[in-house]
């Protein structure tokens, strides 16, 4: 995020969304104010809390898609989490600080995978010794005699040394032949025995369901790994998976999960972002006479406002401080709306967006521009059946059109309409590829309005709604 302005940010969104600027240059801005924080002396830093985001707009606008590119784009632990999939304090289910342990463990996983990085060459090279000394066991019952302090031209051995420093000499040169060819890869098919770190008997603890106690369970693992001997077995295996077993153990040798826990945690404290989902499922009171399982709403609401203000939850990794996480929060709000959140929950929440609904021109441009675009993904895939599709410009506008019809007679799903529509519409095509190689398809108006017919006739609308 050092490298990115908010313009570039947008810019970057922009490859792949389209429309929604008010909501890209916001969540642009929240973005660049975690890189600005790091930057201010330590007790200004303290003071400055994040400033959160509601987004509010229907299905399929890209709501989503803005969480899912950000993750992407930000150098930062990132999750995305449906809030209708936590239950108050009592009931069965998820509790509201799991999605802090989940934030903490990709914090774990990427200052891990950049620990693997750093220590890959030193992994490699002792993966390499030990596959070496695999295919050529050394010969430890010399090692005495060569420590005897044996010099060439020494005149009480001879020109070439006693005969124990003669063996060993053979022995570094043949070595050194192995070691060429394992690394030409001339090897790689022969087999070769290797003692593996067994992974032991899966714990009991594991029925424990997602309600705080796996954190016991996991922490009993580790405690009782540490009282039990590690056990090992031997595997007969290639050269190939031995030298990628061996190595996996080797970068496990030189990692300190400690430091790679308390920099996790550090990282997520200060630069951790929680994209919570469905906001508005859980915008409800225990008030308004709802019953069944809607009684809990307000109770979650309640649950997630003090990680959302700042408190301290336990991982299993250590504790995490959630004051300077920042939370991004979206939802449809059609039957709720941000007034019927609990008032200190809208006030964590200062920032709020509302995305456009998306026309026939959005849903075109839907299809043209971005890098990963409908079009340029079945594009691709019919090539590696060697076919090629091109698309008339009257053919993306007329399917345009049929995506926003859709929507206004049946259910707005938004541009996740496209998908269902551009299946129909290339589902011919797609089971004949195989059969058709080397041929170029051009799909023009006529062939939109011939494939889609039934739409364009208002019948059978049920099966286009996904």
């Amino acid at each position: 995020m050092s490298m990115l302005t908010p313009r570039e940010i947008v810019a970057e969104l922009d490859k792949y969304i389209i429309g929604q600027d008010e909501a890209k240059r916001k969540v642009a801005i929240a973005l660049r104010n975690r890189w600005r924080r790091q930057q201010l002396s330590g007790e200004m830093r303290d003071e400055v809390a994040p400033k959160n985001i509601v987004m509010i707009g229907p299905t399929g606008v890209g709501k989503t898609e803005i969480a899912r590119r950000l993750s992407r784009l930000a150098d930062a632990p990132f999750i995305k989490v449906e809030a209708s999939k936590f239950t108050e304090v009592g009931y069965v289910g998820r509790d509201c600080e799991s999605m802090i342990r989940e934030l903490t463990e990709v914090a774990v996983n990427m200052v891990r995978a950049e620990m693997e990085k750093e220590v890959q060459e030193k992994a490699e090279h002792n993966a390499e010794e030990r596959l070496l000394n695999i295919l050529l066991p050394p010969q430890r019952s010399q090692q005495p005699q060569r420590q005897q302090g044996f010099r060439p031209g020494d005149p009480n051995a001879g020109d070439e040394g006693p005969p124990a420093y003669q063996e060993q000499h053979a022995e570094e040169r043949t070595r050194e032949i192995i070691r060429k060819k394992l690394r030409a890869g001339e090897l790689e098919e022969r087999e070769v025995e290797v003692e593996v770190r067994d992974s032991g008997q899966p714990s009991m603890m594991q029925v424990f369901g997602n309600t705080g106690l796996e954190e016991m369970g996991f922490n009993l693992q580790d405690m009782l790994g540490k009282i039990m001997p590690q056990r090992s077995q031997k595997r007969r295996t290639t050269v190939a998976e031995a030298r990628r077993i061996l190595h996996q153990e080797e970068v496990q040798n030189l990692i300190d999960m400690e430091a790679v826990a308390h920099k996790a945690i550090e990282r997520t404290q200060d630069a951790g972002i929680v994209f919570l989902d469905e906001i508005d499922k859980i915008a409800g009171r225990g008030s308004s006479g709802q019953s069944g399982p809607d009684v809990s709403r307000e109770g979650v609401q309640r649950d997630i406002l003090p990680i959302v203000e700042g408190s301290t939850v336990t991982t299993k990794h250590g504790s995490v401080r959630t004051d300077h996480i920042l939370f991004i929060a979206a939802g449809a709000f059609h039957t709720a709306s941000i007034s019927d959140m609990i008032p200190e929950l809208q006030g964590r929440f200062p920032i709020r967006v509302e995305l456009e609904n998306l026309g026939a021109e959005d849903f075109g441009r839907i299809l043209r521009e971005p890098k990963n675009s409908l079009i340029k993904q079945y594009q691709a895939m019919l090539e590696t059946d060697g076919v090629s599709v091109r698309f008339a410009d009257e053919a993306i506008e007329t399917i345009a059109r049929l995506c926003q019809k859709v929507n206004d007679e049946t259910e707005n799903i938004g541009a996740r309409r496209l998908h269902t529509i551009m299946e129909n519409l290339l589902e011919e095509i797609s089971y004949d590829a195989p059969d058709r190689q080397g041929e170029e398809l051009y799909v023009d108006a006529p062939m939109v309005e011939r494939c889609l017919a039934n739409i364009m006739e208002d019948q059978e609308l049920s099966k286009y709604i996904l």
